[in-house]
């Protein structure tokens, strides 16, 4: 795979309550040669996210928390250190992407209905690492 950043492999933080999810999420994404960040709880995602500042994030924001999730989008997207990462959300809950699709699209956010796969993943991140390119990381 041809990342376009020399011998930096993308790095990409899943946030979700789902650690079965998340297992799954670390397989896949390292598999696919990129270095991955898990974080469990919504508490301190953000920021771990400003910190680390991955080159996307993939963010569930309906499941068990949430509000939470739906909370830390509108942390990453006003905070003018995590504004430019690229946000992958993605939720079982195919209703409440619909009805917020506009709004994540006008900011630039990629909805992806779960289940999903491997494919629809790939297309996504690639979509997502293309709009980070321009991204300084910190």
């Amino acid at each position: 795979m041809s990342d376009g950043q020399g011998d930096r492999h993308p790095r990409i933080a899943v946030i979700n309550d789902d650690s079965e999810f998340l297992s799954l999420m670390e397989q896949v994404l390292t598999d696919e040669g990129y270095d991955v960040d898990l974080m469990r709880t919504f508490s301190l995602a953000h920021e771990k996210v400003r910190d680390s500042h991955p080159d996307v994030v993939i963010l569930d924001v309906v499941g068990g928390q949430e509000e939470r999730g739906w909370t830390l989008l509108e942390l990453l997207r006003l905070d003018p250190r995590t504004t430019e990462i690229p946000v992958i959300v993605c939720s079982a809950a195919v209703r409440a992407l619909e009805e917020r699709r506009h709004l994540l699209e006008s900011q630039g956010i990629i909805a992806v209905a779960k289940p999903f796969g491997l494919e629809q993943l790939r297309g996504v991140i690639g979509e997502a690492l293309t709009r980070s390119e321009g991204v300084p990381h910190m």
